[in-house]
């Protein structure tokens, strides 16, 4: 069966991705922001294939999430699942960045750069990508006031910028 690794495991879309996928026996590697949060996989983590911790706030704690996963071995795919909506604040995170762009557009920018090359990368996104602007001036909202909604708007175009240049990118290559 599949390895698989879903970012965000603890709740929502991406709990219950990592529910259906155990129960169809697929091995699957859970994700928790912190210790804390992982209390939450209580119930699926003895049917998982691990269970890795990490802030995707923080660029240093993706890096050293992406060696757990890899540690764990070759994944089949990878769900980039974990994200932040309507951030009350831009409230910069250790790197400096934006919440939001943080962990909805650079970790996984981050994550698909440092693991194993799996089969299959899958983002979520969101129909708000619509709304996002197309400009890459001052993504990190430093100039800009700060405009929750749109910020959630723009990163989720930036992942599916992502998913859609890798797409081409494998297309091309081997």
């Amino acid at each position: 069966m599949p390895r698989i690794f879903i970012t965000g495991s603890t709740d929502g879309l991406g709990r219950a991705a990592a529910g259906v996928l155990i129960g169809e026996g697929h091995h699957v590697v859970l994700h928790a922001r912190s210790r804390e949060r992982a209390a939450a996989l209580s119930d699926l983590a003895p049917a998982a294939a691990g269970v890795v911790i990490a802030d995707l706030s923080s660029a240093a704690e993706t890096r050293d999430l992406a060696g757990q996963v890899n540690q764990i071995g070759r994944m089949d795919a990878v769900i980039h699942n974990a994200g932040v909506f309507l951030e009350p604040s831009r409230a910069a995170t250790a790197d400096g960045h934006a919440k939001t762009l943080a962990v909805n557009t650079l970790a996984p920018y981050l994550l698909t750069a440092l693991i194993g090359r799996p089969d299959r990368l899958i983002y979520l996104s969101s129909g708000l990508h619509h709304a996002g602007a197309g400009s890459l001036r001052d993504i990190d909202w430093t100039s800009r006031p700060w405009n929750a909604r749109q910020a959630y708007a723009e990163s989720k175009l930036h992942v599916t910028a992502l998913a859609l240049t890798l797409a081409r990118a494998r297309r091309t290559s081997p």
